[in-house]
C-alpha cells in the first residue's frame, strides 16, 4: 500500500501478534473440550499439539513473509503464487471469518467477563458495543497512538498471567475425578478439540497482515511470529494446566469461565475479580490487534480492483475499512451466541491456513530451493497441512452444519470474486496481482 510507510519496530510486531493470540479461544475452549474429551491430559496434549502446529505454521507464513514483504497475509501469498481468485478467497475469508466473527465473539467473551465486575449495569451486548466502538476510534484515525497503547496493554497482560500463573503454580491441587484414560479418547472428538484449539492460536499468522508497515521486513517478520508462538505456547500450556487442575471437572466441564472457575477455587472471590480484569485486558487487546489488521487486508483488496475504492488507504490508516470492521463485528454482537461461532471459525480458518502453507510447498518446488529457504521443507509444512486437513475432516463428520457453513463460505467467494472482476476498476498490472 503506497500510503503506509514501515513503522512497526519488531518489538510492536511481536506484541501485535501476542495480542491477537491471547483472546477468546485460551479462556473459553477447556471447559467445552473437557466436556467431550472427559479428560485433563487429552486436553492439554490438544494444546501441546496446536502450539507445535502453530509454531510449523509461522515457520512457513515466516518463510513467505521473506519471499513476499507485503501486507494482505493469505490474500496477497495466495493471489501472487496460485491465482488472484484464490486470494480473494482468503480476503473474503478473512473479512467474514478471519477477523469480523472473531472480533464479535471476543467482544461477547469480554462482557461475559465484565458483567460480573460491572454489577450487571450494562448488558452483555452493550458492553461489546462500547469496546467496539473504543478500538475503533483508538486505530481509525492515527497509527502511532494505537501502537503505544497496544504495547502497554500487552505489557500490563503479559505482568499479570505471568504473576497468575506463579500463583495458581503454588496453590494449585489435583482435585479428585474420574476421568477417561489418555489411550480411550475418542479420535473424532480430539480432531474437534484440536479444531477448537487452532482458532486459540490463530492469531500466529498477525505479523504478515501488516507486512509493508514492519521495519526491515525480511529479518523483523519470521521472527517476530517465531518469538510470539513460541511465548504464548508455553503461556497456554501454564494457564490451561493451572485451569484444568485447579478446580474440580464437574465445575469445569461444559462451561465457557473456566478460567474464573478455577480462579475462584484457588483464591476466592478476589483472586476470581482479579482474573477477570486480566482477562478483559487480554480480550480488549485482542480486539484492538484483529481491528488493527482487518482492515488492512481490506484496503490491499481494494488497491487491486477487488473491494470498493472507499476501502483504500487515505492517509495513516484505512479509516474507512476500520469503520466498516466495527461496524460488522457490532452487528454480529447483537445476533450471534459465543459458542456457536468456535467450530465455524477454527475449521474455515484451517483450511485458508493450510492452502496458505501448502502454496509454500508448491512456490518452493517451482522457483527452486535457493530461491526461498524455508526450515524443516517439507516434513514441517507437509505435517501441518495433515493434521489440519484430517481435524478438520473427522470435525466435517461429527459437526456438520458449522463445517458446511465454513464451506458454504468458500463458494459463495466464487461468484462474488467475478462479479468484482467485472465491475471492478483494475484489469491485472498491479503488482499485487502479479503471478510469481
Amino acid at each position: 500500500m503506497p500510503n503506509l510507510r514501515r513503522r512497526l519496530s519488531l518489538h510492536s510486531a511481536v506484541a501485535l501478534v501476542i495480542a491477537s493470540m491471547i483472546g477468546t479461544g485460551v479462556f473459553t475452549t477447556s471447559g467445552f473440550a473437557l466436556a467431550d474429551l472427559q479428560s485433563r491430559q487429552a486436553v492439554l496434549l490438544a494444546w501441546l499439539v496446536g502450539g507445535v502446529l502453530a509454531m510449523f505454521g509461522a515457520l512457513s507464513y515466516g518463510a513467505l513473509a521473506r519471499h513476499i514483504p507485503e501486507s494482505g497475509g493469505e490474500y496477497t501469498f495466495l493471489g501472487r503464487i496460485v491465482h488472484p481468485l484464490a486470494g480473494f478467497l482468503a480476503g473474503w475469508i478473512s473479512l467474514l471469518v478471519g477477523f469480523t466473527v472473531p472480533i464479535a465473539a471476543a467482544a461477547l467473551a469480554l462482557a461475559a467477563y465484565l458483567a460480573a465486575p460491572l454489577g450487571g449495569a450494562l448488558q452483555p451486548e452493550w458492553i461489546g458495543t462500547i469496546a467496539l466502538v473504543a478500538v475503533g476510534l483508538l486505530h481509525g484515525r492515527k497509527l502511532q497512538a494505537g501502537l503505544i497503547l497496544q504495547n502497554i496493554a500487552v505489557g500490563l497482560l503479559l505482568l499479570v498471567i505471568g504473576a497468575f500463573i506463579i500463583f495458581g503454580i503454588v496453590g494449585v491441587a489435583t482435585p479428585s475425578a474420574t476421568l477417561t484414560p489418555l489411550a480411550d479418547v475418542e479420535v473424532g472428538a480430539f480432531a474437534v478439540t484440536l479444531i477448537w484449539v487452532s482458532f486459540s492460536y490463530s492469531g500466529w499468522n498477525a505479523a504478515v497482515y501488516v507486512a509493508g508497515e514492519v521495519r526491515e521486513p525480511k529479518h523483523n517478520l519470521h521472527l517476530s511470529l517465531w518469538l510470539a508462538t513460541g511465548l504464548v505456547t508455553l503461556i497456554y500450556l501454564a494457564l490451561n494446566a493451572i485451569f484444568l487442575y485447579g478446580a474440580p471437572v464437574a465445575e469445569l466441564a461444559g462451561r465457557a469461565e473456566v478460567a474464573a472457575i478455577a480462579a475462584e477455587a484457588l483464591g476466592g472471590p478476589q483472586l476470581r475479580l482479579l482474573v477477570s480484569v486480566m482477562i478483559s485486558l487480554g480480550l480488549f487487546t485482542s480486539i484492538s490487534a484483529m481491528v488493527m489488521i482487518g482492515p488492512r487486508i481490506y484496503a490491499r483488496m481494494a488497491d487491486d480492483g477487488l473491494f470498493p475504492k472507499w476501502f483504500e488507504t487515505r492517509g495513516e490508516v484505512p479509516s474507512a475499512a476500520v469503520l466498516f470492521q466495527v461496524v460488522f463485528a457490532i452487528v454480529v454482537v447483537w445476533i450471534a451466541d459465543l459458542r456457536e461461532l468456535l467450530s465455524y471459525i477454527g475449521f474455515t480458518l484451517g483450511l485458508s491456513a493450510a492452502a496458505t502453507v501448502a502454496s509454500l510447498i508448491w512456490l518452493r518446488w517451482k522457483i527452486g530451493p535457493e530461491q526461498i529457504p524455508v526450515p524443516g521443507f517439507p516434513w514441517i509444512q507437509g505435517i501441518f497441512v495433515v493434521f489440519v486437513l484430517t481435524a478438520s475432516i473427522f470435525m466435517a463428520v461429527r459437526q456438520p452444519v458449522e463445517a458446511g457453513l465454513g464451506l458454504l463460505t468458500v463458494l459463495v467467494g466464487v461468484p462474488l470474486y467475478w462479479l468484482m472482476c467485472r465491475h471492478g476498476r483494475s484489469a491485472g498490472g498491479h503488482p499485487a496481482r502479479e503471478r510469481l
